[in-house]
């Protein structure tokens, strides 16, 4: 077992990985410097350490990397969203519902469908779907009567046909009109099939948002009516007499929304809509706010893109106050109010581990002497270093500043010979390696002395260690290159270790994108992340955290880097249990989703080992040794194997 840094705590590493703050308490970290989630069991809740998961998940012969799914704290989140509404509604005297659904597309795994009904069903929460394949699922787990499956996107006949005939069984399914034509289509299936809709309208709002999703809602949005088209559908519905199957406005300001002050302006934008369809007649009942409602990736609890300047329970009182106020005023009964939340119901559910395969970095080799008859330059880049080596413990900032300004036009000019012929590439080696030594001398002296500048940071920029962790950051985390958005990312264990290497992360694909060099910590957003130095013989294991939302669906097989192992796990009777264990892609998967057969990939290397031995490149033995271990890859995880 590692010993604690002297000079650090696991406050110190709570501090500079900003745990508390984004992990909005379901993680934090345990007095073995370990990472823990806390996992509720009835009304108790019990830490849970990760690296104590990853242990046994490893016993159950699993490996790493692996996304480790913890279902409490998807119905902690689905509690805490329905009860901050419930107390709103209270506190309020607000005299409509709260029926929220969970919207298929942000996360669709089947283990997340059900268990979001399974947890909602108490609140009757329900499903959103998007598509006919959305559908399809949400009506196969949609078993309660009053929860609402909420139709938005593109509709064609089967949908449409589909959504009436579950509105006949009696599951309350409302289809949102998104664009002016849909209504004819689904007037037209309703007819037929002597089945009448309950209808929704989409508005584009005029009511800016921010944050990188905000062009998805609002006037921008590829979804929606304007308000003339509004009132071209109430007057057709009017004309068919079918005005009273329009029961519900919807609207969606983007996902992600990080100002409380937009969600509300959009809520009394929402609202003073709604009062003016029921002043045309409209039956309505139901407003739907759609989503927006934000979660704090990086901690900073600010209105940035990554972050957000509320909470659930702001979130819940303010659009419950800012939509009695418009009703009120206009003598109109309170709606039932529907929120489409999906990213602040399943991001925590989700953690991705993974381990540091490899390391990348500078290390001094302590050149001693240099080859009889060096380049003039050589010498003097040689002289240099052992100037800077030879000053002393306190240098002065003009004296940094002048090895360094030395050093980088040495450099230059060895480059600059080599080019021209007249450096060797020997040489050429010997010199950037006095010029890296130099430059980690005046790193490490502008820091001790306190000094900074930007032509420093750059200095540090260069100097940073690269580890090579198990993992696709195309696979498994889209978001972070396709974005830039930030993930919280940090060791699962030495937290009572001081970290002191500058890192960057890279992934396994071989591409230049690969990689993640934008890190929240210390209170700021940085381009390395602090870690300890690794012993390679032993896991080091990093997390990944709050990719619950959208990543899995995203995810793409770049490099034929397939899904990761996944394990979920939950407390019952106070203990940890794996409830569900599901092996990553294996190689031979992966090849058949792009169209390869495995068999015939087999038989073709067969031939090819085959006519080696006949030209006695290989034995018939090595041919046995060599077919095992090809079709052992093709049986294998797509991720490093240990």
């Amino acid at each position: 077992m590692r010993k604690k840094t002297p000079d650090w705590s696991i406050e110190e590493s709570a501090n500079t990985y900003g745990i508390r703050e984004w992990g909005n308490k379901y993680f934090d970290i345990s007095s073995k410097g370990e990472v823990v989630v806390h996992l509720r069991d009835g009304t108790k809740t019990k830490a849970v350490s990760i690296p104590d998961i990853v242990r046994g998940m490893k016993e159950r012969g699993m490996q790493l990397p692996v996304l480790i799914r913890f279902g409490d704290l998807l119905r902690w989140r689905i509690e805490e969203l329905n009860e901050g509404f419930g107390t709103a509604i209270r506190e309020a005297n607000y005299r409509g519902k709260y029926r929220g659904v969970y919207p298929i597309k942000v996360n669709q795994q089947q283990e997340v469908i059900e268990e979001v009904t399974k947890y909602g069903r108490k609140y009757h929460y329900g499903l959103e779907a998007g598509s006919k394949p959305e559908l399809i699922a949400a009506l196969a787990y949609m078993q309660d009567p009053e929860a609402y499956i909420v139709c938005n996107g593109y509709k064609d006949e089967e949908f449409i046909d589909l959504a009436l005939y579950a509105r006949k069984m009696g599951i309350q399914v409302l289809m949102v009109l998104e664009m002016p034509s849909e209504l004819d289509l689904i007037l037209e299936r309703s007819k037929k099939l002597g089945i009448e809709p309950a209808l929704g309208v989409r508005i584009r709002l005029t009511t800016e948002s921010a944050g990188h999703w905000s062009e998805s809602g609002g006037e921008k949005s590829v979804f929606g009516l304007n308000i003339a088209q509004v009132m071209a559908a109430v007057d057709k519905l009017r004309e068919r007499g079918m005005l009273h199957c329009l029961r519900m406005l919807h609207y969606h300001q983007g996902s992600q929304i990080p100002s409380i002050r937009a969600i509300r302006n959009a809520a009394v934008e929402g609202a003073r809509v709604y009062v003016g369809l029921v002043q045309e007649g409209a039956k309505m009942g139901i407003l739907d706010l759609g989503g927006g409602l934000a979660i704090s990736y990086d901690g900073l609890k600010n209105s940035s893109g990554g972050s957000s300047d509320y909470g659930t329970k702001e979130y819940c009182a303010d659009v419950i106050e800012a939509i009695s106020e418009v009703t009120d005023e206009a003598g109109i009964e309170h709606p039932d109010i529907i929120t489409e939340s999906g990213r602040a119901v399943v991001a925590y559910y989700s953690v991705l581990v993974i381990n540091v395969l490899d390391i990348n970095r500078y290390e001094a080799s302590g050149i001693k002497r240099l080859p009889k008859k060096p380049p003039a330059l050589l010498k003097n880049i040689f002289d240099l270093r052992a100037k800077a080596l030879g000053n002393g413990t306190n240098p002065t900032r003009e004296y940094i500043q002048e090895i360094y300004n030395d050093a980088v036009y040495y450099r230059e000019k060895i480059r600059s010979e080599f080019h021209s012929g007249k450096i060797t590439l020997r040489q050429r080696a010997l010199g950037e390696e006095l010029y890296w030594e130099i430059l980690t001398w005046v790193s490490g002296k502008m820091k001790e002395g306190g000094f900074g500048s930007e032509q420093m940071e750059r200095l540090e920029a260069v100097q940073t260690d690269y580890y090579y962790g198990n993992f696709s950051v195309f696979q498994s985390l889209p978001d972070s290159w396709a974005i830039d958005q930030l993930f919280p990312v940090m060791p699962i264990h030495r937290l009572g270790e001081k970290p002191t290497r500058p890192v960057v992360l890279s992934d396994i694909t071989c591409d230049s994108d690969g990689k993640m060099d934008r890190f929240i910590h210390s209170q700021d957003i940085h381009s390395t992340l602090p870690l300890h130095d690794v012993n390679l013989q032993d896991d080091y294991m990093l997390g990944i955290f709050l990719v619950g939302a959208y990543q899995e669906t995203l995810g793409d097989l770049h490099n034929l880097l397939g899904d990761t192992n996944v394990v979920s796990v939950r407390i019952e009777g106070g203990r940890l249990k794996y409830t569900r264990e599901l092996e990553g892609d294996t190689v031979s998967e992966v090849l058949s989703y792009v169209e390869y057969d495995p068999k015939e990939l087999a038989r073709r290397f067969r031939v090819l080992a085959e006519e080696a031995v006949v030209k006695k490149h290989i034995s018939a033995r090595e041919r046995f040794e060599i077919m095992e271990a090809y079709e052992g890859g093709l049986r294998g995880y797509t991720y490093f194997e240990s």
